[in-house]
This record gives C-alpha cells, structure tokens and sequence, in this order.
C-alpha cells in the first residue's frame, strides 16, 4: 500500500472518530457554588466573614502559643490590640432579658474594660460586675464576632413587698431585696412586715397554699419575734398563728374551715388568737353586734375544735 492511500485511510477514520464522539457537556456549577449563591449575602461580604474568621483563628493561635511559652504579657496585649485594630474590636452591645433593669448600667459595665479588643475584654469580669447588681439572678456573657458583646441577662421576679421599720421594698421568691417601693405605688402583691420577714417568703406562701380559699382574703403578714405569723385580713381580722410551720398550717386550716361554715370574717372581731392549739380566743371589736354575739361566735370555735 503506497504512502498516499494510507494517509487517505488514517484521514477517513479520524472523521468517523470525530462523528461518533458526542458532544463536550457545559460545565455546570458544583453543590457548593450553588450553596453560596442561593445565601442572601453578595460574594464579596462572605470574602470578608472568611477574612475575618481566618484573622480571628490566626490571633487566638498567636495568643495561645505566647501563653504556652511563657512570652511576656506586654507582647501578648500588644498582638491582641493588633486583632481590635484589625476591626474584632467592641462596637455594640446587645441586651436581652430586661424588663426593669437599666440599660444603660449594664453598657457601663459592659464598656468599662481597660481595652475593648475582642481577644482582651474579660466576659467572667463583666458577668460578676453585672450579678452585683439587685435584679440580676444571673447572667450570661458572649463575643459575637467581629465587633458585638452580647449579654443576656436573667431578672429576679417580684414575689411580696417587705415592710421593714416603715420603709418598702420589693423582694423575690428568695426573700431578696430589689428595689424601694412608693407607699403610693404599692403593686398589687403579699406584703411581709416585721424584722427578718423577707427571708420567710416562701415559708408564708406555702402556708397561705394549703388554704387558698383565705389566700385573697389576707391583706399582710406579720412575721412575730422571728418565729410565727399574724395574718391581717382585708376586713379587719387578725389571725394570731401558732409558732412552727405544721402548727401554723394546721390552724390557719381549720380556720378556713370554721370561715366557710359559721363566716367569723367581717363580723367586727378584732382579733382571733389560736396561738394555744387547745383553746380559739376571740376578741370583739366596737363594730360587732353585741358582746353575747361575740361570745356565741368565740363559745362556737371552741366547740367546733372540740369535735374536730
């Protein structure tokens, strides 16, 4: 076979090679391309997150490796100031959690750092700082990168107002003070009165609990010599409890027993003295109908713890 018929040959199945080849398929873009388009930020700011992150990562490795080897705090300080100039540097403060806090105290503490560079701001300082203060029952503290310390803070909630030697204050379940009360602006809570009364909160509120039907009815509590209760109605009444807190649930019990059958609140009684568990004292006022009614309804709590 000469030279030119082969060539000819070679020349006719490279043109069947390049017909039975298919066609070259556009290149389409990868799961990741489409993730990052389908974001609703523009390419650019995610290039400065990554900037930012791998800045970030950078600092806390410098920091970290100048820490394990001892390298003096001066170069330490002076690479974390180089990160705030970077931009990871505080320039907002987010709150959440207040309803009757101030603000503003909070970013004064927040703020008042001997620098405000990310990697140099003390969030264990910060928070200590912030649950010195009355409301706070606890708080927590966060770097939102690059720029925002973000503090979510936990308020105690008013449970009674504490009357102590003629000054009011709100308290929380734990008996803990909170704030001054106006005597105007009195909110509508159980008011504990007496020395020591606030750390008794609790122990006052499971006593009223295992008599809900008086639970309305009791306008404040008197906490007596740190060991009982005197619980004054809104009619007028005072109960005189025994000490102990079975005892004093005990009486209060049955006295919402002896209300809800023979009605003793609102009659004009001045006092109802059950701290001896043997025997109910009732003490007439000027408003009740006469000292034999009086009697009658005393003679009548007797009888009725009698039988019980």
């Amino acid at each position: 076979m000469t030279q030119r018929a082969t060539r000819s040959k070679q020349a006719r199945r490279g043109t069947a090679n390049a017909r039975r080849k298919p066609a070259r398929r556009p290149n389409r873009p990868s799961m990741l391309d489409q993730a990052i388009a389908a974001l609703p930020v523009s390419e650019a700011t995610l290039n400065k997150l990554a900037a930012w992150s791998i800045l970030g990562v950078a600092a806390a490795v410098t920091l970290g490796i100048a820490a394990w080897f001892g390298i003096p705090g001066a170069m330490g300080v002076a690479l974390a100031e180089g990160v705030g100039r970077a931009g990871f540097r505080v320039n907002q403060i987010d709150v959440t959690g207040i309803k009757r806090m101030d603000k503003m105290a909070i970013y004064a503490v927040a703020l008042d750092q001997k620098s405000r560079a990310m990697p140099l701001v003390d969030l264990n300082q910060v928070r200590d700082r912030l649950l010195a203060f009355a409301w706070v029952a606890d708080a927590r503290v966060s770097r939102r990168l690059p720029d925002t310390l973000a503090i979510d803070i936990v308020e105690r909630t008013p449970a009674a107002v504490w009357q102590d030697h003629g000054q009011l204050m709100l308290i929380d379940a734990n008996g803990v003070p909170l704030e001054a009360v106006n005597l105007d602006a009195i909110p509508d809570l159980p008011r504990l009165i007496g020395d020591n009364a606030n750390g008794q909160e609790l122990a006052y509120r499971t006593l009223l609990d295992a008599a809900p039907a008086l639970k309305p009815l009791v306008k404040a509590a008197t906490w007596v010599g740190n060991r009982r209760w005197n619980l004054t109605f809104n009619t007028g009444e005072k109960l005189m409890l025994p000490e102990g807190d079975e005892a004093a649930t005990k009486a209060l019990v049955q006295f919402a027993k002896w209300d809800g059958t023979q009605r003793l609140l609102g009659r004009g009684y001045i006092h109802i003295d059950m701290r001896n568990p043997e025997r109910t004292a009732v003490l007439p006022g000027a408003s009740t109908p006469s000292s034999a009614a009086a009697s009658a309804a005393g003679a009548a709590t007797e009888n009725a713890e009698d039988t019980q």
